[in-house]
Formats: structure tokens, C-alpha cells, sequence
């Protein structure tokens, strides 16, 4: 019986094998882009709104609520997978952290934010340096919260509005071009 050795590959064809990537490969990158997609889901219709994306992904994922079957939502995030291989997802990736607080500069920033408010609830002296970092405040109603902060913390009630401070210097800093 006479056996022939397989031919040997060409090297071209075993090249371009090479740098292709496996069925499993590209099936946990797939796994990978739907699972950034449902991370865009949890975010809120605000922080959303400040990431760059193409519009037919914005609209899959506003659609996205009011799916009500199991099944159907389970295609329909398969849907926003396939939409997702259209976008580089590193820029995404970064934009989801920091709106969930996850990267190094949103929790610099979080700390930043809570820092002044206790300074503006201990001391009046801290309020012009706020007002000199934030030109064009509402002073007066600034000025307002405080004082019901310092009410509140002073009765022993929930500190609703020392969060309405936190929220709103948060908000302030945010919307600066610089952060």
C-alpha cells in the first residue's frame, strides 16, 4: 500500500490562515461588542446623549425599552452586537467609564466635587472661590442652597440639599469644555 505524504502547504495560503482570526476568536469579540452594547443600555438618556454615536445605533438602543418578551430583547441586543461591529468601541468604551464613574478622571472629579461642597457647607470664604472657578453662577440661588444645606445638616435631616449642591457643582464642572 502506498501512502503519500499530505502536499505541504503553500506558504501563502498558510500566512493568510494565520492572520485571520479563529471562528472562537471573532465569536468572543461579537460576545464582547453586544456586551458594550447593553452597557450603553444602562446608561441614562442624558449620558447617552453625550456620546458620539452613529444614528442607527442611537435609535436601537432607544427601541430597546420598549421591548417587553424575552426573546425578542434577546434578538433585539444581537441587533445592536451587529450595529456595534460598525463602530470602534475603545472611544466607547472610555465615554461608558466615565459616565459610570469608572474612570480616573470621574472620580477625580466626584472627590473635586465633594470637597467643595463640604468647604461651602464649613465656610462662607470658600463660596468666592467657586464663584471665581465658575463665572456666570446663579449666585443668589447658590447662595440659597447652602443655607438650606447647612439648615438641614444643623435639624438632623436627610441632606437633600447638600445633594442638590454635589449634583449641581458635578453638573457645572461637567459642562466645562476643560472638565
Amino acid at each position: 500500500m502506498d501512502h503519500k505524504a499530505p502536499a505541504p502547504l503553500s506558504a501563502a495560503a498558510g500566512d493568510s490562515e494565520a492572520e485571520r482570526p479563529s471562528k472562537s476568536q471573532r465569536k468572543r469579540e461579537m460576545t464582547a461588542l453586544q456586551a458594550l452594547g447593553e452597557s450603553l443600555l444602562r446608561l441614562s438618556a442624558a449620558e447617552l446623549a453625550r456620546i458620539d454615536l452613529p444614528e442607527p445605533l442611537r435609535d436601537a438602543l432607544t427601541e430597546t425599552a420598549g421591548i417587553r418578551s424575552h426573546e425578542g430583547r434577546r434578538r433585539h441586543l444581537q441587533y445592536i452586537g451587529k450595529l456595534m461591529r460598525q463602530v470602534d468601541a475603545e472611544p466607547l468604551r472610555a465615554a461608558i467609564a466615565n459616565a459610570t464613574g469608572e474612570s480616573k478622571q470621574a472620580v477625580a472629579l466626584m472627590h473635586r466635587c465633594e470637597r467643595l461642597r463640604d468647604a461651602l457647607l464649613a465656610d462662607d470664604a470658600a463660596l468666592a472661590g467657586v464663584l471665581a472657578e465658575l463665572p456666570g453662577a446663579d449666585t443668589q440661588q447658590l447662595r440659597a442652597t447652602i443655607r438650606a444645606a447647612r439648615r438641614e445638616h444643623e435639624e438632623g435631616r436627610p441632606p437633600k440639599h447638600a445633594r442638590q449642591l454635589y449634583r449641581w457643582l458635578y453638573e457645572q464642572f461637567m459642562a466645562r469644555p476643560e472638565g
